[in-house]
């Protein structure tokens, strides 16, 4: 499994568009400040092909430590979430059956 980190991404704009190191740095900086600000803002954001991050606004609600199992009060907040595009879900679904499914070790 592969993690795309910005530095990755970067990398990508290095090698396949032509920007300079500097430059493809400071774009992948600014794409992501872009989406940070519109959700810090409180604005959705909609990336066509790719998908929608959403924010949903979560009430006050009682909670119970897993560890203790004391109950516990769970502030309200709001969460991010991201629901994938129709394009991105059948682009993942494509590559899925393509891929045979990893096999157990027998012991």
């Amino acid at each position: 499994m592969t993690t795309v980190t910005k530095s990755t991404l970067a990398g990508v704009l290095f090698t396949r568009i032509g920007l300079n190191k500097r430059e493809a740095g400071e774009f992948v900086e600014r794409f992501f400040g872009q989406i940070k600000k519109s959700l810090g803002e409180g604005q959705a954001v909609k990336l066509s092909g790719f998908g929608n991050f959403d924010l949903i606004k979560k009430s006050a609600r009682p909670g119970r430590n897993p560890r203790t199992g004391e109950p516990v009060a769970i502030t309200p907040r709001t969460v991010v979430t991201f629901r994938p595009s129709a394009k991105l879900k059948a682009r993942v679904a494509a590559a899925q059956s393509e891929t045979p499914p990893p096999q157990k070790e027998k012991s």
